[in-house]
This record gives structure tokens, sequence and C-alpha cells, in this order.
């Protein structure tokens, strides 16, 4: 992962510009709350609890790597004037110091919400998550998200008390929609030939737990690069090993990785989204990727 530029010197330029005073570019400035997310699930969960009294702003912006977000100048100058700021500790390092340094007053950790899993999917407090060996795909669990999504509603409320029943009751609207959304999985899941998600990115452990499935990661290839010739015949080896009919990608991964492995291997290749972000000019949601992941695993794992 690439490290952003020191925050100090993204904020010596925004004093020197007075971008803190004057970062009005997408903040609210007609009475609604001003509210940034770090990425787009948080920016979804924050739309859909603060309904037309939150504008949002999403700092990473779409078909970008929501991992290596760096900050602009501008955008340190939202997080500094926002009323709200929606943050994972520890995915975003960017993030992270802009926080500590200008918004910890006004920043919700919503790991702080809900347990976060370990890499080997057990679940952990917030405390344990510094230590960076947690999973941050906490949305791909509806439950989770449902209940990320109350802890918006309540931080959003102490920010804006007149509109905190709505918040409120923005969030129970949600949890009613991610209830339905995670009895579809689970009735759709129910009955599979196979229980083993073979993923290059090891981003579906919440869902795996969720679901009764196993998740085995190809460690190794990743968006940025292509793996050596001895790096595909080892991840070829250990889809062999877990029986793979399927092999599950991200659109950032190269094809010709893809069809390399699944050549080797007899195994058919298939794109699972962590909705870490939107592509752009993506018409979807968070709700309609989702369920088009659902098809995709079902039909891969044979499920009747």
């Amino acid at each position: 992962m690439r490290r952003p530029r020191t925050l100090a010197a993204v904020l010596a330029v925004v004093a020197a510009m007075g971008l803190a005073a004057c970062a009005s570019d997408g903040a609210a400035g007609d009475g609604r709350l001003d509210v940034v997310a770090a990425f787009y699930p948080l920016q979804f969960v924050s739309e859909q609890v603060g309904g037309g009294a939150v504008a949002v702003t999403n700092l990473a912006k779409p078909g970008a790597e929501p991992h290596d977000l760096e900050l602009s100048a501008r955008q340190v100058g939202r997080v500094s004037d926002a009323d709200v700021i929606v943050y994972l500790k520890g995915f975003q390092p960017a993030m992270d110091d802009a926080v500590e340094q200008v918004g910890g007053d006004r920043a919700f950790d919503v790991a702080t919400a809900v347990p976060l899993l370990d890499a080997g999917g057990s679940d952990h407090g917030h405390e344990e998550e510094s230590s960076g060996g947690t999973d941050p795909h906490v949305w791909l669990d509806p439950t989770r998200l449902a209940t990320i999504g109350e802890g918006v509603a309540r931080r959003l409320g102490d920010a804006d008390p007149a509109n905190a029943a709505t918040y409120t009751a923005n969030a129970a609207a949600l949890r009613s929609r991610l209830t339905d959304l995670d009895r579809e999985y689970a009735a759709g899941l129910a009955t599979c030939a196979r229980h083993e998600l073979v993923t290059s990115h090891a981003a579906f452990g919440y869902l795996a737990q969720r679901y009764g499935l196993d998740q085995v990661g190809l460690t190794g290839l990743t968006p940025e690069t292509e793996p050596a010739p001895q790096r595909l015949a080892d991840v070829a080896q250990e889809a062999r090993e877990h029986g793979a009919t399927t092999i599950f990608f991200e659109t950032l991964v190269s094809p010709k990785v893809a069809d390399t492995i699944a050549q080797e291997v007899g195994a058919k290749t298939a794109v699972l989204d962590p909705i870490e972000g939107l592509r752009p000019g993506s018409t979807g949601d968070y709700f309609s990727i989702m369920r088009s992941n659902l098809a995709t695993i079902r039909t891969a794992l044979d499920c009747s």
C-alpha cells in the first residue's frame, strides 16, 4: 500500500489557502447536516439513515481503490468543516490521520458499533482492531451493517437533535430492508452442493461466517501487480487442493490471471464485488450489488 503524503504538509496547504474556512464545495450550506463518509458503504448507510436532512460527501472517488486514499487539501478542509465524519479506523491511514488531527471529536468509527473479525474468522472487539489483524469488510454482513446504521443514527442525532427521531426511524427502516436481504441470502445458500468461496481477495469472511460458507483466500493476487509464474503455480495448487470449480475474482484483477489459473485447474471464473466502492458510471447500489453477488455464488456453488 502506498503511504499518502504526510497530513502535516496537507494541513499547511489548507491553512495557506484558507480551505478550512471555505471548503464548501460539496458541503451542506442549506441547513442540512454536513456528513463526510470515508468510502462508499459508509456513504450509503449515512444517506439511508440521514435522508433529506443530511448532505453526504464521499471522499473516495468511484473506481478508485479506497485503501490507498490520499486526501487533497480541499478534502482535508471538508473533513475539518464536517458536522459528522463516518469512517472505519485502520482501513485508510490518510483518513485516520485526518480524523486525529482535525476531526476527532466529530468522528464516528463504525468499528465501535460492531465486533470485527480477525483473519481467522473470529469476532473481536474494537480494541484488537488497532493491531491490524482484522477484516474491515464488515458491510458484507447485512445484519452488522444494520447495527452500524443504528450507530450512525445516534451520532447524527447527537449533532442534530431536532431530527434525531427521523434518523432513528430511518435506521429502523434500513434494518428492515437489510433483514430481508439477510433472509434472501440464508434461503438462497441453504442447500448448496459446495460451500467453499475460493477468492483472489480474502474480503468475504463476514459473508462466509454469516451463511455457513468457507472462504479460501488465494493470497498474493492483487489488482496492482501481475503475479510471477511461480506464484501462479502456487495459487493453482491451492485451488486444486480445495477442489475449486469456480475461482472468484474482483473486477480490478487482471482477467489474464483469472483465465490462467482457471485453465490450470479446470475451473470457471466469476466476479464477486466486495463493494468497497462503486464503478464509474454505475447505476447500482449496495442492495443491487449484494443481490448480484448472491446470484453469482448460487450458480458457482450449485445451490438448489
